[in-house]
């Protein structure tokens, strides 16, 4: 029973094969993978001696290039490994005579089975590491609030989607003591781990000091100086902070180096003031505290650069004004909507290139 069960749980490899070659779009997957090497391995120096190349000499300089690169990205054992397995594939069958014998030595045998044996150290290597990443990006979820914020007199909508397994982007809620909903958006420098485990500090650096009572510039300034000692060298975050008072459309906030939030008002779009620098840059920033009210049926939208700066296949940013021309078409629905129609317009826009930095969203709107 153990046994046939055990059997049945494993996947068949014909079984998945055949559905490989039935679902897979060959020539669509051939190019995606081919460009994300390209971007990964080969620097802006090298892409920028591509131009001067012609395409059949720029093919072969991108192959030597990312072959040069992931053989020294090897450790030295595989290194070696990988090398000799190559010069046996070269060498192919070695025929020679003892005593009027014929020995046949398969070299391509044994050096193909080197290199898939150093294939399978690799592999192994990368799904530890992913599963590491997907523990992260669970522990990272489960530190954030799994519903949007319930404020009376407004609709809420948080969005966050990550580019890789783990996210350097802050979208948060909390009830204040004094009443007050805080809403926060930060968008730690770089991407992967460092800069997820930077945000988990931000995070919990603003909850344990945002009931202190303070006004916005002086929280800001707490936050800054605490980030400032407690990050990497030259590592920083845009935040913009929050404090929304239930049943009326007042909203305070304090913005540290983040985009100027967008405003819906009077069937215009509107543009925030520029903030003060980002956090952790200086420890000893000053940050100033501003106020805006909104009236039934306006909304502010928050966003961070993945918004903007989603690119195409082509290398075209979505930009600021294809964000502000979809907020104009869709300004009339709820929050959500207005919130899933830009994400979905984002989404469109970019296809099949890969996704290179984080993406959040919020979207408040009076009731």
């Amino acid at each position: 029973m153990n046994r046939d069960r055990s059997n049945s749980d494993d996947p068949r490899l014909g079984k998945t094969l055949r559905n490989d070659f039935k679902q897979t779009d060959f020539i669509a997957e051939m190019k995606k993978e081919f460009r994300e090497l390209k971007n990964f391995y080969i620097d802006e120096h090298k892409k920028e001696r591509l131009q001067t190349m012609n395409s059949i000499s720029g093919f072969f300089h991108v192959l030597l290039w990312i072959i040069k690169s992931m053989f020294l990205h090897l450790t030295p054992l595989r290194r070696v490994l990988a090398l000799v397995g190559f010069i046996l594939l070269v060498l192919g069958r070695t025929t020679f005579s003892d005593s009027g014998d014929t020995i046949v030595l398969d070299n391509g045998l044994l050096g193909g089975i080197l290199i898939l044996f150093v294939l399978m150290l690799e592999l192994k290597d990368k799904l530890l590491a992913k599963t590491e990443l997907e523990d992260g990006r669970k522990v990272q979820k489960a530190l954030l609030p799994d519903e949007n914020p319930d404020i009376p007199g407004w609709k809420a909508w948080l969005y966050s989607r990550p580019a890789n397994e783990v996210c350097g982007d802050l979208v948060d809620h909390l009830n204040l003591d004094n009443k007050l909903i805080s809403l926060t958006m930060a968008d730690v420098a770089g991407k992967g781990l460092s800069a997820a485990l930077m945000m988990s500090k931000l995070q919990s650096t603003i909850r344990a000091i945002a009931n202190e009572g303070d006004s916005l510039s002086v929280l800001a300034s707490k936050v800054n100086k605490i980030f400032n000692r407690d990050s990497l060298p030259s590592l920083f975050a845009s935040m913009i902070y929050f404090n929304v008072e239930p049943g009326t459309g007042k909203l305070k906030y304090v913005n540290a180096g983040h985009l100027p939030p967008l405003i819906i008002r009077n069937d215009k779009i509107e543009e925030c003031e520029k903030g003060d620098a980002a956090i952790g840059i200086m420890k000893d920033s000053k940050f100033s505290e501003k106020e805006i009210e909104l009236q039934p049926k306006e909304a502010i939208i928050i966003f961070s650069d993945g918004v903007t700066e989603a690119a195409n296949e082509v290398g075209q940013f979505f930009g600021k004004e294809r964000l502000i021309n979809t907020i104009k078409k869709f300004k009339d629905r709820p929050a959500d909507k207005l919130g899933e129609a830009i994400t979905q317009q984002v989404e469109y826009f970019a296809g099949d290139a890969p996704r290179s930095d984080d993406l959040s969203l919020i979207v408040l709107k009076r009731s």
